[in-house]
């Protein structure tokens, strides 16, 4: 069983920062990408940041240049650095992975319970 639990949303002023982060735990045989969905109320939720086993990064249009993705890949967990935070970013946003566990040796999405970021003055 795989299970990502993420923490560090809360209320920050426009311009402010975050930083999110995401553990994988349980039986992990490898992780093939980590990174964050977000969701604001009356918008499709859209992709904000990924990177891969490899280390290969993509970022929303939105967020290039202002956010940031890393891993600690002993700790399997993934972090998401938000700078100069707009109130277009106020959404929750959703960890999500795809892992091998080592029930089953192909990759299966995961997410996270979301957390919730508000950019607000």
């Amino acid at each position: 069983q795989v299970h990502l639990v993420e923490s560090g949303g809360g209320l920050v002023q426009p311009g402010g920062s975050l930083r999110l982060s995401c553990a994988a735990s349980g039986s992990i045989f490898w992780i093939h990408s980590m990174g964050w969905f977000r969701q604001a109320p009356g918008k499709e939720r859209e992709l904000v940041a990924t990177v891969t086993a490899e280390g290969s990064t993509n970022y929303a249009d939105s967020v290039k240049g202002r956010f940031t993705i890393s891993q600690n890949n002993a700790k399997n967990t993934v972090y998401l650095q938000m700078n100069s935070l707009k109130p277009d970013d106020t959404a929750v946003y959703y960890c999500n992975a795809q892992i091998e566990s080592g029930r089953y040796h192909y990759p299966l999405d995961y997410w996270a319970q979301g957390t919730q970021v508000t950019v607000s003055a």
